[in-house]
């Protein structure tokens, strides 16, 4: 999601600046945008690490100054019984998916801060999930790392509505991206696979195009709160 949103805008005009703790990962999407004629800046960065984030907002300030945009992408889904007791899922799902957004937020707010100060519109986008309210049995860990995001969404306009900053939380249901790659439950797995051949999922370019249209709107204009789901999906 975060890698199509970051084409989508940079097809728009917008300078986009690519975290990720793969290198290869936003050197290759550098490299594609800027042969479709964008502009963006590939960062190393882990959402796990605070020093990590920090440095990341750092050298994207200096590039191309303060930001007007962010976008929460990062997440991992691991399902499993809770009876599981898989603790090693539990606290990456916690680390990357709140805590990680956490970092993310606290390092680029100076500069939403700033975008906003100039008269620009400025914008935090959270990706959440349609799992932040509706039950999914052994989902129970993910669910309640985005229930806290959303949660952490609203909360967040209270603090910046008054500094002119957009929180806008987004809560997809069935979409195609990496999520379901680093399942280890072959049931699960295979539970995930039957739902994406029994309808037709969102991409990850209708992600995209949604956050899109949510920045796009006049700065007094907030859309808080977009729930997608795949028509199918009830």
């Amino acid at each position: 999601m975060g890698a199509r949103t970051a084409t989508a805008l940079a097809a728009g005009g917008a300078r986009v600046a690519l975290l990720s703790r793969r290198q290869t990962r936003v050197d290759d999407l550098a490299a594609e945008i800027t042969t479709a004629g964008g502009v963006a800046l590939p960062v190393p960065a882990d959402v796990t690490d605070p020093a990590s984030v920090q440095a990341a907002a750092e050298r994207v300030t200096a590039e191309f100054g303060a930001p007007d945009l962010v976008v929460n992408a990062a997440g991992v889904m691991l399902p499993n019984p809770i009876g599981a007791g898989r603790i090693d899922e539990w606290s990456r799902m916690i680390d990357t998916n709140l805590t990680g957004a956490m970092h993310v937020i606290q390092a680029f707010l100076p500069g939403l801060r700033a975008a906003a100060a100039d008269g620009r519109p400025a914008d935090l986008v959270n990706i959440s999930s349609i799992g932040a309210h509706v039950v999914f049995p052994e989902y129970a860990v993910y669910s309640a790392t985005k229930a806290a995001l959303t949660q952490l969404s609203a909360s967040l306009r209270t603090e910046l509505g008054p500094d002119a900053i957009r929180v806008t939380n987004i809560e997809p249901g069935l979409t195609d991206s990496e999520l379901g790659e680093h399942i280890d439950n072959p049931r699960l797995s295979a539970q995930l696979d039957g739902m994406f051949a029994t309808m037709q999922a969102l991409t990850s370019g209708d992600i995209a195009d949604l956050i899109a249209y949510v920045t796009s709107r006049p700065r007094h204009v907030n859309l808080r709160q977009v729930i997608v789901l795949p028509t199918s999906q009830s």
